[in-house]
C-alpha cells in the first residue's frame, strides 16, 4: 500500500513509499483511509520540531475511512462502518496518563497519511452520518481539542464570553462550539477577509491584531472592562500576556499551541493576581470524542474546509498549511 513516511527533517524530505500492509490481530480493525486533515503539529513533526521521533514514521493524526476487515473477537463493528481513528489510541476515558500519552498517531505511532491502517477496535469512533469523509477527517484533533477546552475543561454555559486567537482549525471549531452554547464570541486574525468569514459563522466581535497590536485592550473595551470568561490560547508564550490581560478574574485560559513562537517575557504573577485558571489541553479521550459527535449531530456542525489536496499533493498541502493561508482546515483526499 502507498504511504508517506518521515525519514528526515523537512517537508521536502517527506517520502511516498510502498509498505507492506499490517497483519490484523485479534481485537483490531483494518480501515481503508479516505481522507486526512492537517494540524500545525503535523508541520512540526515533519520538520523535526516535535521532539525526537523514531523514524521512519507515517505522519498525520486526523483521518477518516471505512472498516474493511475485522480481527477475531471484534463484536462492536462491522465491515463498511465509517470511522475516525482517535488521536491517542490508548486514551479511552478518564485522565490522560503516561502510557496513553505515548499512543499518539503521527508521533509515537504511525499516523493516517496512508491508504489503510490497522487500529484497536476501541481506537476508532463512528462518523456522524451527515458528514463526508473529508469533513469527518477534521474532527479527531482540532475539533476535539476545542471541545475539551471549552466544554470539558471550561464548562462553558450560555452567556459566557469566549475569545479565540486566529482562524485555524481549533479556533474555528471553538467559535462554532461557543455559538452552539449561546456564548458571546470575539475572534482575532491578521486577515480582514478571514474575519468576515468568521462573522458568517456567528462571531460577535472581530479584531485584526495587525491593525490593533494592543488587541487585549480592545477585548477589555468590548467586555466593558470585565474581560472574557474563556480564551482559546493557540499562540503560546508570545501571546500569553495579552490573553491573561483579556481574561476576567477567575477566568479560564486553555493553552493549546505555539503558533506565535516560544519566546516570551510572560510574568506568571499575572495569573495569581487575577486568579486565572490556566489549563493545558492535549486533544481528548474517546469518550469526549463520542460526546462531541453527539452534540455536533444534534446541531449539524460542519467543519470549515479551506482546501482539499490529492494524496500525491501531500507536500503541497503541508506547505499551504505552514504558510498560514488557510481558514479552518486543510484536507488531503486519499
Amino acid at each position: 500500500m502507498k504511504a508517506y513516511q518521515i525519514v528526515d527533517k523537512g517537508i521536502d524530505a517527506l517520502k511516498q513509499v510502498n509498505v507492506q500492509p499490517e497483519d490484523l490481530k485479534a481485537g483490531q480493525v483494518r480501515v481503508k483511509m479516505h481522507a486526512a486533515s492537517l494540524n500545525y503539529r503535523d508541520i512540526m513533526a515533519v520538520k523535526g520540531d516535535y521532539g525526537e521521533l523514531e523514524t521512519p514514521v507515517i505522519p498525520c493524526s486526523d483521518g477518516a475511512g471505512e472498516i474493511v476487515e475485522l480481527g477475531k473477537d471484534v463484536k462492536n463493528w462491522k465491515v463498511g462502518d465509517r470511522v475516525c481513528p482517535i488521536f491517542f489510541q490508548g486514551w479511552t476515558d478518564g485522565a490522560l496518563g503516561n502510557a496513553a500519552a505515548k499512543t499518539a498517531l503521527g508521533g509515537h505511532m504511525d499516523g493516517v497519511l496512508r491508504e489503510e491502517g490497522v487500529f484497536n477496535a476501541n481506537g476508532v469512533v463512528k462518523i456522524p452520518d451527515y458528514l463526508s469523509y473529508e469533513e469527518a477527517a477534521c474532527l479527531p484533533c482540532a475539533a476535539l481539542t476545542a471541545w475539551h477546552a471549552l466544554v470539558v475543561s471550561g464548562g462553558i454555559k450560555s452567556g459566557d464570553k469566549v475569545l479565540m486567537l486566529g482562524s485555524g482549525g481549533v479556533s474555528i471549531f471553538a467559535l462554532q462550539i461557543a455559538k452552539m452554547h449561546g456564548c458571546e464570541t470575539i475572534i482575532t486574525s491578521s486577515d480582514d477577509d478571514k474575519l468576515e468569514k468568521t462573522k458568517k459563522l456567528g462571531a460577535d466581535h472581530v479584531i485584526n491584531y495587525k491593525k490593533n497590536p494592543d488587541w487585549d485592550k480592545q477585548v477589555m473595551e468590548i467586555t466593558k472592562g470585565k474581560g472574557v470568561d474563556h480564551v482559546i490560547e493557540v499562540g503560546g508564550p508570545h501571546t500569553m500576556p495579552k490573553s491573561v490581560n483579556s481574561v476576567s478574574y477567575g477566568g479560564h485560559v486553555a493553552v493549546i499551541g505555539l503558533l506565535a513562537g516560544k519566546d516570551s517575557d510572560f510574568n506568571p504573577l499575572s495569573l495569581l493576581y487575577k486568579v486565572v485558571k490556566l489549563q493545558g489541553i492535549y486533544v481528548g479521550s474517546r469518550a469526549m470524542f463520542e460526546d462531541m459527535n453527539t452534540a455536533f449531530t444534534v446541531n449539524e456542525i460542519r467543519p470549515q474546509i479551506d482546501k482539499v489536496f490529492t494524496f500525491d499533493e501531500a507536500k503541497e498541502a503541508l506547505k499551504y498549511q505552514e504558510a498560514g493561508k488557510h481558514f479552518g482546515k486543510v484536507v488531503i483526499k486519499i
